[in-house]
């Protein structure tokens, strides 16, 4: 208001000189100012003045300046959370003997601080990308509530730099096999991958960092992307600003889509929309450059220039493990079965996403669905029904087979045995028919004897074996050498005559 004022004074007194003529002294008597201030507007010509003191007198905090730029420094490089408050580092200049108060100390801090920040601005370039260039990779941490209870997501972005077309994909974990899964899916909806990726330092790709751009690539990683014809690029430690897109991704996502908090039952539901909101956001908001077309029309033009998607990277994570003599493996705090024949040599455990698989010389052992958390326990009760054959009696007991729903007529005839006292050792022969006939043929058999009112083992294993294809006889060709020339003629008349005679 004191501002307006002044500024208004002044105007009057350049509007009464100027246009009415008034001389000074007629001026300072109508507007009641005095003859200095009427010829400083008059003398400069100036529509405004203002006040700017030259230095602050501090005459209490001059001697403490040095202890509170120390201080301040400290305080400035601690972390965030961890950051004093200005009363705080008041409170310690205090204790040291300061003896001025808490003003003076505010603004000498928002003038070290104003400095500071001048000293490490920066300047940035724009960047332009050409259709199918380039994209870039990034994850960000969110929180979701799933199945009733709150968790951290670790939420992988990939963003094109031409079209500003985004992909989001949510995981339980940043390892590599996830990394792996994301680039999969999101080339997959892109139709087509870019001549280049763009990374931080992500320990699941970067090994080692070399002098300048140079760097050691993970060797997998480096298979992934020869897969899709990517040539990979790493940015410069603490440098965001070269992936700045997907930098600036994060926060569009972490307000619009995960903002209020999303209520999913699990992953499957949550990425489902995520992409739908992907989508959707691409098609409603226009072109930070072409500003006449939406993300989505220039991610159309875009997909005809990108890299051809040839299929599925096999992205899995390999290490060795051990087989126990329970036919378990143990891998990211859980356990999970292997075929009985597995046991007594390492396996590699192959992990994906979504899935484990255990493989030996070669061969699958195992595969089950992939679970997270730690102290789970994955049984495929198959994979110990051969050692049931020489211990049955764990067949009523045995963990892996609690809960175990059979299909179809197996399961009417496991119940209908239930019963019977030696029922344990007949089901465990049926279950051991299918290591060597197969599990449709051991349930049609089954089907078969309930059909006639029967469901012991005897008849089920009776059926199978009439059902099994007999044997081929081999022809044997008789050598030459063996070859009979006078074949004998068979003469029954012989034994007729001792008939008779008898």
């Amino acid at each position: 208001m004191f501002g307006m004022l002044v500024v208004e004074t002044i105007g009057k007194i350049r509007r009464l000189h100027e246009i009415e003529g008034l001389p000074i002294k007629a001026i300072c008597r109508r507007l009641g100012v005095s003859r200095k201030v009427v010829r400083k507007v008059l003398r400069t010509g100036a529509t405004e003045f203002r006040y700017e003191r030259g230095e602050q007198p501090q005459p209490k905090l001059g001697a403490w300046r040095g202890e509170l730029d120390r201080l301040l420094t400290e305080n400035a490089g601690r972390a965030s959370r961890e950051r004093l408050t200005l009363m705080r580092v008041f409170e310690e200049l205090r204790g040291l003997g300061y003896g001025g108060g808490y003003d003076a100390v505010r603004r000498y801090a928002r003038g070290w601080q104003r400095a500071r920040a001048a000293v490490s601005a920066a300047a940035y370039v724009p960047l332009s990308f050409a259709p199918g260039e380039a994209y870039q990779f990034d994850w960000s941490h969110e929180m979701v509530v799933m199945a009733g209870a709150a968790m951290v997501v670790k939420v992988a972005h990939v963003r094109l730099c031409h079209s500003r077309m985004m992909f989001v994909r949510a995981y339980p974990r940043e390892s590599q096999e996830m990394v792996f899964d994301a680039h999969e899916r999101a080339f997959a909806f892109f139709r087509g991958a870019c001549t280049r990726g763009i990374y931080d330092n992500m320990k699941t790709a970067v090994e080692a960092i070399l002098v300048g751009r140079d760097r050691t690539y993970n060797r997998r990683f480096l298979q992934m992307c020869s897969h899709y014809l990517v040539d990979p690029v790493a940015c410069t430690p603490a440098s965001g600003w070269e992936k700045g897109q997907v930098e600036n991704q994060v926060g569009v996502v972490r307000e619009r889509f995960f903002s209020p908090r999303l209520r999913v039952t699990n992953f499957e539901e949550l990425n489902a929309l995520l992409l739908d909101r992907c989508v959707a956001y691409a098609r409603a908001h226009p072109h930070p450059e072409l500003r006449d077309r939406t993300v989505w029309e220039v991610f159309e033009a875009e997909r005809a220039s990108l890299v051809r998607y040839t299929g599925p990277f096999d992205g899995f994570h390999a290490v060795p493990a051990a087989v126990s003599k329970t036919c378990l493996v143990r891998f990211d705090g859980n356990k999970y079965s292997v075929s009985a024949s597995a046991v007594g040599r390492p396996v590699e455990v192959r992990a994906y996403a979504e899935r484990i698989e255990l493989r030996q010389d070669g061969r699958v052992v195992g595969e089950h669905r992939r679970v997270f958390g730690r102290g789970h326990t994955v049984f495929d009760p198959w994979h110990y029904v051969p050692v049931l054959a020489s211990k049955p009696g764990a067949w009523r007991n045995g963990a892996p087979f609690k809960g175990w729903l059979l299909p179809g007529a197996l399961e009417r005839v496991r119940r209908k045995l239930a019963g019977a006292g030696d029922g344990d050792r007949q089901m465990v022969d049926i279950l051991t028919a299918v290591l060597s006939d197969g599990l449709p043929a051991v349930e049609a058999a089954c089907a078969e004897a309930l059909r006639e009112g029967v469901h012991s083992a005897d008849v089920v294993l009776n059926i199978l074996a009439r059902q099994r294809e007999p044997p081929l006889v081999a022809t044997i060709l008789t050598p030459e050498a063996l070859r009979l020339r006078h074949e004998p003629v068979a003469d029954c008349a012989r034994y007729d005559s001792l008939r008779s005679s008898a």
